[in-house]
């Protein structure tokens, strides 16, 4: 099809009717962002990555139950989170791998190798930090600053009102600072 690309809402109608290549555009979409968030629930890439695909056939399956005009990004997430869970409970592997945080774009001029170093360290402390946070505290995060969900993104993706959404980022931001603060390890 020539043109515009579609709109999500028009994939996902498209998609209901049958039309496969329809959804795998949905699927290339955001198949990225659904592996973060499994990543950061199950924190195992092999179960990250079960989860995920799990997560897009439950989704294909379940869009004549979804709400026509609701955006498909934050329902897509809270099936890719809700499968994440379902396999780190049955697995019961709780391994503690590194989180990794999504790769910061330096953008404009190369900085100062030593400015590199301090702000490496500061990711790493940061990724630590986040580590140590339980798994709802992880996800608001990542939903609003690595991820870029708005406020009603993050309600939809969370299953919970936008109000809510508030208060839990700020909880979250408030336990990331403390644990920042009680390992001294930021340098600025």
């Amino acid at each position: 099809m020539e043109g515009r690309p579609l709109e999500d809402a028009e994939l996902v109608d498209l998609a209901r009717d049958g039309d496969v290549p329809a959804y795998e555009e949905l699927v290339s979409r955001y198949q990225g962002i659904a592996h973060r968030v499994a990543w950061l629930v199950a924190r195992q890439a092999g179960e990250a990555e079960d989860a995920v695909q799990e997560a897009f056939v439950k989704a294909y399956y379940a869009l004549p139950r979804f709400r026509p005009g609701a955006p498909f990004r934050p329902w897509l997430l809270r099936i890719v989170a809700n499968e994440a869970r379902n396999r780190v409970r049955s697995s019961r592997r709780r391994e503690g791998l590194a989180l990794r945080a999504a790769a910061a774009d330096p953008g404009g001029a190369a900085p100062s190798p030593e400015v590199a170093a301090l702000e490496r360290e500061d990711a790493q402390a940061l990724t630590r930090a986040l580590e140590r946070l339980r798994e709802p505290d992880r996800l608001v995060i990542a939903y609003r600053y690595l991820f870029e969900l708005s406020e009603a993104e993050m309600a939809d993706a969370l299953g919970v009102r936008p109000g809510t959404v508030k208060s839990r980022l700020s909880r979250a931001l408030g336990r990331l600072r403390a644990e920042l603060e009680a390992s001294g390890e930021v340098t600025r």
